[in-house]
């Protein structure tokens, strides 16, 4: 690397606050933006999100939510728009929508033996070989081995504690009053649409940024 990783978490269309962590970060030439998915819905403007992080060149992952507005895109009589994404549906214009239908699922940095992803993995195989269904959703295992929600299996452990590594991970997805950090994982989901912070992860050092929400967008 010749400049700093920057991983960055759930922003959620609150655009405010991912500009006021780019300002306290001071990009510089070299850096590399690596946003956790989630860029859309919830916050109060998605396209200036997805506008950021195109002009500043960011590796954005696919997220959940990224993952539904694009099937209701391709998929318009089968996939239909919930009201709450409808919002975000009608900001995004042609370069932002291309922009989401590029994001890869997964971002690996070998040289720190580091691998990025929006949502998690399942620990009996490979990282390489799960799809989006799993990486883009997981939160928890239940007792059967299978990926839910914390919803669905609200006594069931996070993924991550059954993660042993390697590779190291950092995710998004589940939010969380603060970070949550583990000996081979680390979640950036600070929950900033739901009033909470928006997390920044800067590596070589290993230095947390964060800013406070503005305010609560969600829900």
């Amino acid at each position: 690397m010749n400049g700093r990783l920057i991983a960055i978490g759930d922003i959620h269309g609150c655009h405010q606050e991912f500009a006021d962590l780019l300002q306290l970060i001071k990009l510089e030439p070299g850096d590399q933006l690596i946003l956790l998915g989630d860029l859309v819905n919830r916050g109060p403007d998605s396209h200036r999100v997805v506008e950021l992080a195109r002009q500043h060149g960011a590796i954005a992952l696919l997220g959940n939510h990224e993952r539904r507005l694009l099937a209701a895109r391709r998929n318009p009589d089968k996939v239909k728009v919930r009201d709450s994404e409808k919002a975000t549906y009608s900001q995004l214009d042609d370069a932002d929508w291309a922009y989401l239908n590029a994001m890869p699922l997964t971002h690996e940095v070998p040289e720190l033996n580091m691998v990025f992803v929006h949502g998690g993995f399942l620990p009996d195989r490979s990282w390489r070989e799960q799809g989006a269904d799993i990486v883009t959703e997981v939160q928890v295992i239940d007792r059967d081995g299978r990926p839910c929600k914390r919803r669905e299996a609200p006594e069931a452990l996070p993924w991550a504690d059954h993660w042993t590594g390697p590779p190291f991970v950092v995710y998004g997805h589940t939010p969380r009053d603060d970070v949550y950090k583990l000996k081979w994982s680390l979640c950036l989901d600070t929950a900033c649409a739901m009033g909470g912070q928006l997390t920044a992860f800067i590596l070589p050092e290993r230095r947390l940024v964060q800013v406070k929400a503005r305010r609560r967008y969600y829900p």
